[in-house]
C-alpha cells in the first residue's frame, strides 16, 4: 500500500481515499475499538480544558463532538483526532476575559475562516517548518502558564478580586490567597494527579484520567467534602447539543477580535500539523498538510456555530488512536459519536465532578505537554538556547504570538549569520 507521499499535495480528505481503497468489516471493528478508547480519554479532558479556559464544561464537549467529527470527516490525516487542546487554554481564557463568550465564538469562527484560507493558499508546508526550538519554547511556556492558572481551583483558593491574567501578577495574587487553601480540594486535586501518573506507569492502557476523576467525584459525594463541583459552579451539563447559530457579527467586532483570531490560527495550524506529523512517524504514512488546514478551519467554524471553543488536532489523543489500532478517519468519527452518547446518557453524573479534580487532570496534562528533555538538550547549544529562551520568555511575559514571532525572527537571523559569505570573483 502506498504511504501517501504521491498524493500529499491533493485537496482530498483521507476519508475519501480510505473509502475508495475499500473499507472492510474488520477495519470497522478496529476503528470502533480505537474510537471508544479515545472517547474515554477525551471525556474528562474536554471538560477539564473547558473549565480551565474559563468557560462551562459543556462547551468542551461540544467542541470534541462537533469539531472532532468534522476534523475526521475532512482531515488530511488518516489518524488525526480533533478537539479542545490544552495549548489553547491561555488564549481562550484571555479572549473570554476581554470579549466575553460571544466574542470568543466570533474569534473561533474567524480563526476557522483564516485556517481554511491558509490551507487554500498552500501555507501548510510553511507552518511545518517553524524551528524546533521555537516549538519547544512555546509549548513549555504554555505548560507553565496553564499550570499557574490551575493553582486556584487545585487548592480551592479564595481570591480577594478577579484572578489576574498575566503570569507574575497571577502568582502574586495566588500567593496572597494561600491562607485560604481548602485542604479537601488540595487533597483531591493532588490525589488525582498522582493517581494519573501511577496508572500511566503500572497500567498504561487504562483510562487513568477518567478513573481518577470518577474516584474523586465518588469520594466527594460519599464523604460530603466541602469542595466546589461542576454542578455548584455551572449548574450541570445539558443532555443534548444546542441548535447551531451564528454569533453576533459586525465589522467593528471582527476588527476587534482579529488579533486574537490570528493567534488562534497560528497555534491551531502549528498544533494540528505537529499532531499529524507525529501520526506519520508512528504509522509510516504522510498526511496532506494543506487539506489538514482546510479541514481544521471548517471544523472550527462548525464548533463556533454549536457554541464550542477552538478545535485542533491533539497529539495525545491522536497517538492514543494509533496505539489503540485505529485504521482510518472512521475511528475519529466514532470517537465523536461515542462522546455524544456519553453526554446524552451520563450528563447528570458530570455535575458531581470536583473542580479541584479537573485541575488535577490539567496538572498532569501540563507535565506531559512540556518537552522537558528537549528543553534541556537545546540549552546545550547556544544558538538553540537563544531561540528557545526568547520564545519561552516572551510566551510567559507577553503572549504566545509574541513568543513565536520573536523566536522565528531570532532563528532567521542566526541562520543568516551562519551562511558562508562568497568572496568576489570566486
Amino acid at each position: 500500500m502506498p504511504d501517501g507521499t504521491a498524493t500529499a499535495h491533493l485537496y482530498l480528505p483521507k476519508l475519501a481515499t480510505v473509502l475508495r481503497e475499500g473499507y472492510r468489516l474488520e477495519d470497522l471493528r478496529r476503528d470502533a475499538v480505537a474510537g471508544l478508547t479515545v472517547a474515554i480519554v477525551a471525556l474528562p479532558l474536554s471538560m477539564a480544558i473547558a473549565v480551565g479556559s474559563d468557560v462551562s464544561p459543556d462547551r468542551g464537549l461540544y467542541t470534541a463532538i462537533v469539531g472532532g467529527f468534522v476534523v475526521s470527516l475532512l482531515s488530511g490525516s488518516r489518524f488525526q483526532i480533533g478537539g479542545p487542546a490544552g495549548a489553547f487554554i491561555v488564549l481562550v481564557s484571555a479572549t473570554v476575559a476581554r470579549f466575553g463568550v460571544e466574542g470568543l465564538l466570533l474569534t473561533v469562527l474567524l480563526s476557522g475562516a483564516l485556517l481554511t484560507l491558509a490551507g487554500l493558499l498552500r501555507l501548510g508546508s510553511l507552518i511545518r517548518h517553524i524551528p524546533h526550538a521555537v516549538t519547544v519554547g512555546f509549548t513549555c511556556g504554555i505548560a507553565v502558564t496553564i499550570l499557574a492558572s490551575q493553582l486556584k481551583d487545585l487548592g480551592g483558593l479564595k481570591l480577594a478580586g478577579p484572578e489576574p491574567g498575566p503570569l507574575v501578577p497571577k502568582l502574586g495574587a495566588l500567593g496572597e490567597a494561600v491562607g485560604s487553601v481548602n485542604p479537601a480540594a488540595l487533597a483531591l486535586g493532588a490525589g488525582v494527579t498522582a493517581l494519573i501518573f501511577l496508572i500511566r506507569r503500572v497500567r498504561p492502557n487504562w483510562p487513568g484520567m477518567l478513573i481518577a476523576l470518577c474516584l474523586a467525584a465518588g469520594l466527594a459525594v460519599v464523604l460530603h467534602l466541602p469542595v466546589e463541583t461542576i454542578g455548584s459552579r455551572f449548574g450541570g451539563i445539558p443532555h443534548v447539543l444546542p441548535l447551531p447559530r451564528l454569533p453576533a457579527i459586525s465589522l467593528a467586532k471582527l476588527w476587534a477580535v482579529l488579533p486574537a483570531a490570528l493567534s488562534f490560527t497560528l497555534l491551531g495550524g502549528v498544533e494540528s500539523l505537529l499532531s499529524a506529523k507525529v501520526a506519520d512517524s508512528m504509522t509510516a504514512r504522510r498526511h496532506r498538510s494543506n487539506m489538514e488546514l482546510v479541514g481544521q478551519g471548517i471544523a472550527n467554524m462548525a464548533s463556533a456555530l454549536f457554541g464550542g471553543i477552538a478545535v485542533t488536532g491533539t497529539i495525545a489523543r491522536t497517538a492514543t488512536n494509533v496505539r489503540a489500532g485505529g485504521k482510518s478517519p472512521v475511528a475519529g468519527l466514532l470517537h465523536a459519536l461515542f462522546l455524544l452518547a456519553f453526554m446524552l446518557v451520563a450528563a447528570p453524573l458530570a455535575s458531581y465532578a470536583p473542580l479541584a479534580a479537573l485541575a488535577g487532570v490539567l496538572v498532569a496534562v501540563c507535565w506531559g505537554m512540556a518537552e522537558k528533555r528537549e528543553f534541556w538538550r537545546l540549552l546545550g547549544d547556544w544558538r538553540g538556547a537563544l531561540v528557545l529562551l526568547t520564545t519561552f520568555g516572551l510566551t510567559l511575559a507577553r503572549d504566545l504570538t509574541s513568543g513565536i514571532v520573536a523566536g522565528c525572527a531570532v532563528a532567521a537571523v542566526l541562520a543568516a549569520l551562519k551562511r558562508p559569505v562568497r568572496e568576489e570573483g570566486v
